[in-house]
């Protein structure tokens, strides 16, 4: 890991073991890009990279009296500004008092700084230890409107990414309006890829999109106030015949909660711009003498091994320096949540038989969701009103939360601080905290309206209430949910001009409290909620190990949802729950072990009322709880392979695994969505093994009892020919799982002998 510079050119080549980023000043000062990829040689000069041309560009103007080939609308660039001859989309728009647009940041000076500093107020990756990382920061400033633009470059040493962020102060006696303020741009000189997206919407989150790129803008952005279950602040530009084990392929994340948007743009020249931030839409930031602003961070990484080499770079550095405090590195429990197993109707008694049969069949942990508070019968009243409701629980929160734990089981908490009904006592005694507009309708959803976080009373209420509950009960989790998009974003405690910063203004906000109380509580467990998968983003990683990923608990739904999560996010992220069946969410019956071979894939827990399930089937449930337990921590923290899409429409199943650091033992699932008829043998190649090593295979599914690693990887792993009488003798000798029938799956743990 280092970072050199060639003075003379005034080069800056930050690089590790695997990959380099090459930057440069040009010849009129601004900031130019040459290289982002596969590591390459130092050298003294990298001149011969910069593209332009000595010849007059047609209709394209010029930055050089001297050198008419010298266009912005051609060369590379680092962060390119409004009004200089460059069309594409600009990464910084700067409203001046005179009414002008334009800027032009040059060149000011550098710095180099070991390891890499903290963002204010925003959450970001870190290092434990300056020796880690290494820090550019260049320092670019535009005279004329007296402003200082810094952007800074982090090169780690043990991850194959670079993290970018903007800042800028104002150091004039002028009134600057920030109107736009990206991330990080980065241009390419090739215009070979296809973008690859997650897209989707609610009970369907994160689907894998690959689109082309033609000439134009592909943008993917989020208005709602949220990262969104729409489109996830994550694309990767892949080669075309980038497959998941072979090729290039670059992935652009935002560390960001709020409204945000990721541009592809071609332009007429073949020449491509990612540019990634925070949304232009509906923002504006004003700037007096001395005031700064900092953007959010993005992580963008390169990987020459395919997709799921990118995938693993981002695992990897989510686990063990985005995610943070006590539960880092830790297993995390096997949870029972009673929401689809009560909804609202539930007494302490009930509570407590559900919890007492959970403890029976081995859950660690039980977790109490919405009702149990203020007069929270349904959904139309009571939220706000953070305290218990007594009817419902005679000994309250409090007094259930010691019940539960002298049972040998964990007590965990749902809340939704950030929303409130307009029937609670929160509302009829503050109606202004809430985002609304002047003489305007409210929009309700899911009769709830949206608290102004932006707020610092609205802030404190929140903390008093919250960290009251916490300090007198015995939790260990807290689930933290927010049901709603946000709507009438206007905020009176806001001057009429800085409306634009409400979006921006809110989600500091809510940094600011879970910064605060994740601080106060460090044992505490929190995981983060959105209608599921609504904010599923590195930002909320930061402060809660683990989002919620997403309501539709059913198994063949959540197979989609949590391959496609995995382009980015690390299975320890995500929580999965096996639930009851007919699915409410589907209404589709899968097997109650196929509902278990998916959610063990994550932060493992069950949603439904052990009470009514068969004797059979809670057997089922422990042996289940069993063997993730003695797996989990490979499961967990092992490393994420996914071997056969269930987006590749000619296909009818799926499959993953996970493989320890020291490659000793592995986990595979193969999952049959729907049966077919004569199917014959299958193979399935794996992949991630040390190919030296010899295997053990504990599966009566799979032919041999001992593969090497090379042959898992070049010849694969071969199925029994199914047949009925096959599935009897497996019935009778006991075999966890069968792929006969709809719905089906298997688990197959590989050990090294």
């Amino acid at each position: 890991m280092q970072i050199l510079v060639n003075q003379k050119n005034l080069e800056f080549h930050l690089y590790n073991e695997n990959i380099s980023y090459i930057l440069k000043v040009l010849d009129d000062g601004t900031l130019g890009h040459l290289y982002f990829g596969k590591k390459i040689k130092h050298r003294d000069s990298y001149q011969h990279l910069v593209q332009f041309t000595s010849a007059e560009v047609p209709v394209t103007p010029n930055a050089l009296d001297d050198k008419r080939g010298f266009c912005k609308d051609i060369l590379l660039q680092e962060y390119p500004s409004y009004g200089n001859g460059d069309y594409r989309e600009p990464a910084i728009v700067v409203l001046q008092e005179n009414g002008s647009r334009i800027t032009d940041f040059t060149y000011h000076s550098y710095e180099i700084v070991e390891g890499k500093e903290n963002l204010k107020n925003l959450p970001n990756t870190y290092v434990e230890n300056s020796n880690e990382a290494k820090t550019l920061k260049i320092y670019l400033k535009d005279e004329l409107i007296g402003a200082t633009l810094t952007l800074s470059y982090t090169i780690f040493r043990d991850y194959d990414v670079i993290t970018r962020n903007a800042h800028i102060k104002n150091e004039s006696d002028e009134k600057l309006v920030l109107e736009r303020f990206l991330s990080a741009s980065l241009d390419f000189k090739e215009p070979d890829f296809q973008i690859v997206h997650l897209s989707g919407a609610w009970s369907r989150e994160r689907h894998v999109e690959i689109s082309e790129i033609n000439q134009n803008k592909f943008v993917i952005d989020s208005k709602r106030g949220t990262s969104s279950v729409n489109s996830n602040p994550f694309i990767a530009l892949k080669r075309k015949e980038t497959t998941e084990f072979s090729g290039e392929v670059y992935g652009f994340n935002l560390v960001y909660s709020g409204n945000h948007i990721e541009m592809v743009e071609k332009n007429q020249y073949d020449k491509l711009r990612v540019s990634m931030g925070m949304n232009p839409f509906n923002f504006n930031w004003t700037l007096l003498k001395g005031d700064e602003f900092q953007s959010p961070e993005v992580v963008m990484s390169y990987s020459n091994t395919g997709m799921n080499g990118l995938s693993l770079n981002y695992h990897r550095l989510y686990r063990e320096r985005l995610a943070r405090g006590v539960w880092r590195d830790k297993v995390r429990p096997v949870l029972l949540n009673n929401w689809e197993a009560t909804y609202f109707d539930f007494n302490e008694e009930k509570i407590l038989d559900i919890a007492k049969k959970a403890k029976e069949l081995g859950v660690e942990l039980f977790v109490l969701d919405d009702g149990w508070f203020g007069a929270r019968n349904h959904d139309k009243a009571g939220l706000g009103d953070w305290w218990s409701n007594l009817e419902k629980i005679p000994s309250g929160v409090e007094g259930l939360s010691k019940k539960v734990e002298e049972m040998g089981i964990k007590f965990g908490l749902w809340f939704e601080p950030e929303m409130v009904n307009k029937d609670s006592e929160l509302y009829r005694n503050h109606p202004n905290w809430i985002l609304r507009a002047p003489n305007r309708k409210n929009t309700p959803s899911r009769n709830q309206h949206t608290l102004d976080l932006g707020r610092e009373d609205v802030r404190e209420y929140l903390y008093e209430k919250i960290s009251k509950i916490l300090r007198e009960s015995k939790i260990s989790y807290v689930k933290w949910d927010m049901n709603r998009p946000m709507t009438e974003v206007w905020s009176e405690v806001i001057d009429s001009t800085k409306q634009g910063e409400v979006f921006h203004r809110y989600i500091l906000g809510l940094y600011e409290l879970l910064e605060k109380l994740t601080t106060e509580f460090p044992e505490v467990l929190f995981e983060s909620c959105a209608s599921g998968g609504n904010r599923f983003d590195p930002g909320m990683l930061y402060y809660m190990p683990q989002t919620w990923t997403s309501d539709d608990t059913d198994a063949v739904e959540r197979i989609k949802i949590q391959y496609g999560t995995s382009l980015c996010y690390p299975v320890v992220s995500m929580g999965a729950h096996v639930s009851a069946v007919p699915n409410h969410q589907t209404n589709r019956i899968t097997p109650i072990k196929t509902r278990g071979n998916v959610a063990i894939f994550g932060a493992f827990g069950y949603e439904l009322d052990l009470n009514k399930i068969t004797d059979e089937e809670k057997e089922i449930v422990k042996k289940q709880i069993e063997f993730f337990k003695e797996n989990r921590e490979l499961i967990q923290f092992g490393d994420f392979y996914r071997l056969v899409s269930p987006f590749e429409k000619k296909l009818n199943d799926a499959a993953w695994m996970v493989v320890s650091k020291d490659k000793k033992e592995a986990l595979v699932a193969k999952y049959k969505i729907l049966s077919v008829p004569n199917a014959g043998y299958e193979s399935l190649l794996l992949s991630g093994l040390n190919e030296d090593y010899l295997y053990s295979v504990e599966s009566l599914q799979v032919q041999g009892e001992s593969y090497y690693g090379d042959e898992l990887h070049s010849s694969g792993l071969i199925f029994k020919e199914p047949s009925f009488s096959d599935l009897g003798n497996l019935q009778i000798e006991g075999e966890l799982d069968s792929l006969i029938g709809d719905f089906k799956s298997c688990l197959i743990k590989l050990k090294s002998i």
